[in-house]
């Protein structure tokens, strides 16, 4: 799954809104951990006990070097090792749009946990709209920067979109913080045009 380095200001920002939806001393799982650097933060600043879940060997290593709890496993055949609310926190960041079945991978994280916390990229974004309209293209952003054929993304949406999967879903939208030119902008204006990415926590209605 896609992580970023740890000096990109965009890590550094998407680790802090997401650490900022966290009480302390809280039970969090994370999805698609990488190399456990959200992971080794969440414990060692605000006190979490810890689990994450990657897929790829290499980051396991990696994150397992640094003393986390990792398991290794492929998020498309769903979380049914993780007993039913053995954590206050799931998180999922930026990469609900690369799995198989997002929708199941949802549930699958409000069974788990209390709370979701979910980061997901917005093809909503005006440059996506302009890249398609002149130039007929599949557009590349600075949160998409893959050409068509290597892009690890299954699925595209928008922050609309998401809206009302968790309304259908009859999930409730705890908070919505849209990412603009690389702030946090909560309740901005026209958001599903201008964030490049949101950050959603969510819970059962």
């Amino acid at each position: 799954m896609r992580r970023y380095s740890v000096l990109d200001p965009t890590a550094a920002l998407t680790d802090r809104l997401i650490m900022n939806q966290i009480g302390e001393s809280s039970r969090v799982i994370d999805l698609g951990c990488g190399d456990g650097r959200l992971l080794c933060r969440l414990r060692d600043e605000i006190g979490c006990t810890v689990q994450g879940i990657e897929l790829d060997h290499r980051e396991v290593i990696e994150a397992i070097s640094k003393g986390m709890p990792v398991i290794q496993s492929d998020l498309d055949r769903g979380l049914k090792e993780i007993p039913e609310q053995s954590f206050d926190y799931a998180v999922l960041s930026q990469t609900l749009q690369q799995v198989r079945h997002p929708q199941e991978l949802l549930g699958e994280m409000l069974r788990v946990a209390k709370r979701a916390v979910i980061l997901v990229p917005n093809y909503g974004h005006w440059w996506i709209r302009v890249q398609i309209l002149l130039h007929g293209r599949a557009p590349i952003t600075g949160s998409l920067p893959y050409d068509w054929y290597n892009t690890p993304n299954l699925h595209f949406l928008s922050m609309i979109d998401f809206r009302e999967l968790c309304e259908q879903m009859k999930f409730k939208i705890v908070v919505e913080i849209p990412i603009i030119r690389g702030k946090a902008a909560e309740g901005a204006w026209a958001a599903n045009v201008r964030a490049d990415n949101a950050l959603y926590v969510l819970e059962h209605a």
